[in-house]
């Protein structure tokens, strides 16, 4: 039995992730920021399925936080699991802002750094010492590293900063087996910016057009995937940024 950290796991693609890690015999902590309700259900969910989950409160964007998280984690980790250690992290957590390189703030900007870049930095370095070793890093990009529309400049930028983060942790981790890719998912149906591509069907209908398979993703087509990624049969594949979009823009 594994256990595995999901940051952002109350709703959307970090829901489905945790559901589907959990279907595949692994136990949970998953992350909220104001959604604990949502987070609970969750866990119920899980619960559901036999077996454990805990949701815990954390803002990626306050690495200030970070050390009070990691000492829930280690408190979590003894109190349910009686470990002292974890063995998955995915950092999930996070949101776009859609504005023109033009119209682009500087407070907007901050966001999507300290939020997707700075915050996923530290936590993955203060969370490091309670890994296992052998463990798997699976940090969320988005397909928008590869095609550009017009208004995502600042989230696009962040996520490559992700990307190439990865492979540096691939090979500073290495040494202690962990594992580090990057998922990349394409358009999904979510509530992410204001659930754009779930809720505007002339939009809907517009990407879906822009895709091999014909339509747009769920979150299902996520989670399998960044579960797979974390099986045994994976533990090969270490470095890669792997696109889960259904043959977005080829």
């Amino acid at each position: 039995m594994s256990i595995a950290i999901i940051t952002g796991g109350s709703r959307g693609l970090g829901k489905d992730m945790a559901m589907q890690i959990a279907a595949k015999g692994n136990d949970v902590i998953l992350t909220y920021n104001s959604k604990k309700e949502e987070a609970e259900a969750v866990v119920t969910a899980i619960e559901k399925q036999g077996r454990k989950a805990v949701a815990l409160h954390l803002d990626v964007s306050d690495t200030t936080s970070f050390a009070a998280f990691a000492s829930a984690v280690t408190e979590t980790l003894k109190r349910t699991w009686n470990r002292d250690t974890f063995d998955f992290l995915v950092n999930n957590a996070g949101f776009g802002i859609y504005a023109t390189f033009t119209e682009t703030t500087e407070a907007q900007f901050d966001q999507m750094v300290n939020v997707h870049f700075k915050g996923t930095f530290f936590l993955t370095q203060t969370l490091l010492p309670l890994m296992a070793d052998g463990g798997r890093i699976i940090n969320i990009s988005t397909g928008l590293t590869r095609f550009t529309p017009a208004g995502n400049s600042v989230y696009a930028a962040v996520k490559g900063a992700i990307e190439v983060l990865t492979r540096y942790l691939a090979v500073e981790l290495g040494p202690r087996g962990i594992v580090v890719n990057t998922v990349a998912p394409g358009a999904i149906a979510t509530d992410f910016e204001g659930g754009i591509v779930r809720d505007n069907k002339d939009f809907n209908q517009l990407v879906a057009s822009q895709i091999a398979l014909g339509r747009v993703g769920q979150p299902e087509d996520i989670g399998g995937v960044v579960a797979a990624l974390l099986s045994q049969e994976t533990g090969w594949v270490n470095a890669q940024r792997i696109e889960v979009s259904g043959g977005m823009r080829l």
